[in-house]
């Protein structure tokens, strides 16, 4: 029997081992020569952690809250597409996985599963994030659909005018399921002319058009709290937070849009400048590691999301997996701040990290 995983890291194997290439290559790979996918995890390394001594670190409070939600640590699931092909029950597994983890799915608007079912499978606390199409009736109702099954949030994913180009989808001709979330509301079948439908699909429906005035227009068809997910400067933050966005995500979208983008770890103290605690920053993009958790904290996250973990969890033993995945994370966490000397989340200050070019300042 093999070893049970220790780290994140691990599951990603045996996610390998699981699933077709073609469906690995799907939720592993990144945009063009995948050097912000890379960055997006080293850059982590760049940073090192500053550890305070002899507090008292004998009960350690991890939990936090997310507009008024209360988590038991500041680790979110980040919306991914289609669980499905990574395991039969698919986004139902992973939302069951959040409840008991006491945290909050960020649900894709491309799921396996429907708003409905993921809403009916457990009691927990939900966003939904959405994709604005060029036929804005569907959004609408994937939005009014939302509110209706008790989501609490809604995550407009801002980054994608177009598909990145993702080429291991392209070679391995990656071909995906009618989105069950839009049957009866309009066909995801695309002519890939021999590539990934993937590509096809989002050309021919995603809204290259939407700008910030769509923020109003979204903000008039519901009541609920809007972040914008995909911002990586000061200009788009303080221009965000002027429009009355309820919170931001800092995201380079997994490295599967723009390559050469920074590494979000790297644009995250930027956009929380220049807010300045007007709106809660959330953060995504590289973590696998409860330090890598602590980084990001105490750069001005008020907490991470995780994607590809996840998924990767998920792959190798269903909602387990995806439990474990996070429990792994919440115990390295809760360790790092024991060893930091930070005994809640909010003790995780700027000043228990330093960044690689800020210690040769120091020295000069």
């Amino acid at each position: 029997m093999a070893a049970e995983p220790v780290n994140v890291q691990e599951y990603q194997e045996l996610a390998r081992q699981a699933l077709p290439k073609m469906y690995y290559d799907f939720y592993a790979g990144g945009a063009e020569d995948e050097h912000t996918l890379r960055e997006n995890v080293k850059a982590f390394t760049r940073i090192t952690i500053r550890s305070r001594i002899l507090i008292d670190v004998s009960h350690i409070n991890m939990s936090t809250s997310i507009l008024g939600y209360n988590i038991s640590a500041p680790i979110m699931i980040a919306p991914t597409a289609m669980h499905k092909l990574a395991h039969p029950e698919g986004e139902v597994a992973t939302a069951k996985a959040a409840a008991a983890s006491k945290t909050i799915m960020v649900l894709s608007f491309s799921s396996s599963c429907t708003i409905e079912e993921v809403a009916s499978s457990c009691n927990a606390v939900r966003f939904f994030q959405l994709y604005v199409y060029k036929r804005r009736d569907v959004s609408a109702c994937l939005v009014q659909r939302a509110e209706k099954n008790g989501y609490k949030a809604i995550v407009l994913t801002v980054d994608t005018p177009r598909l990145g180009r993702r080429e291991a989808d392209i070679k391995n001709k990656m071909i995906a399921p009618q989105l069950k979330n839009l049957e009866g509301l309009m066909s995801t079948v695309a002519s890939s002319d021999g590539g990934s439908n993937l590509e096809a699909f989002a050309s021919g429906t995603m809204d290259s058009s939407l700008c910030w005035k769509d923020i109003d227009w979204l903000r008039s068809i519901t009541k609920l709290p809007i972040l914008i997910k995909g911002v990586l400067t000061a200009e788009d933050a303080i221009k965000a937070v002027e429009l009355g966005v309820d919170g931001i995500v800092v995201s380079n979208h997994g490295a599967r849009q723009l390559d050469y983008a920074p590494a979000t770890i790297s644009a995250l103290e930027e956009v929380v400048c220049a807010i300045g605690g007007k709106v809660p920053v959330l953060f995504d993009g590289g973590v696998r590691r409860g330090t890598d958790v602590f980084k990001a904290l105490a750069l001005g996250a008020q907490a991470v999301l995780v994607g590809r973990p996840v998924i990767f969890g998920l792959a190798a033993k269903g909602e387990y997996g995806v439990k474990h995945v996070i429990g792994m994370l919440k115990d390295e966490l809760e360790l790092t701040m024991a060893l930091a000397g930070c005994p809640s989340v909010k003790d995780i200050t700027r000043n228990h990290v330093r960044i690689k070019n800020e210690r040769l300042q120091s020295m000069l």
